[in-house]
């Protein structure tokens, strides 16, 4: 079983494209993943991007998605120190980074900034994995 980390663009893009996942693997976020989603969904119909019923659905979708949410003192003192030594301004990206190192074997992002920060500090492994 491959376990990986998805963030909430990423999560939002799963549901919207209704991407099948492997039953043999396990997905992985820190607890921050469902508000991030929500206010995703809530500015997409905020803009017109999405009407309120179809974000509202998938809304409903984000927590149906079998997901292993963590928030433990270890990750976010991780998250901490990943922000820190990389001199970003918040500790959002850190806890996604901070949770693979801590629990999966890569990192799933469709966000191209969150992937640069990536490099060098998780694995990365492209969205197609998800399904394979």
């Amino acid at each position: 079983m491959a376990r990986y980390v998805i963030d909430a663009p990423t999560l939002l893009h799963v549901i919207a494209r209704d991407v099948r996942i492997n039953p043999g693997h396990q997905i992985v976020a820190p607890n921050i993943i469902r508000s991030q989603a929500l206010s995703l969904l809530f500015e997409a119909a905020q803009r017109g991007d999405l009407t309120e019923e179809v974000a509202l659905h998938r809304l409903v979708r984000v927590t149906e998605l079998k997901m292993r949410l963590l928030g433990d003192r270890v990750s976010r003192r991780t998250a901490w120190k990943i922000a820190r030594a990389h001199g970003w301004e918040s500790t959002y990206d850190a806890e996604y980074l901070a949770v693979t190192q801590l629990q999966a074997d890569a990192l799933i992002t469709v966000d191209s900034a969150l992937a640069k920060k990536a490099e060098g500090v998780v694995p990365l492994a492209e969205l197609d994995a998800l399904t394979s």
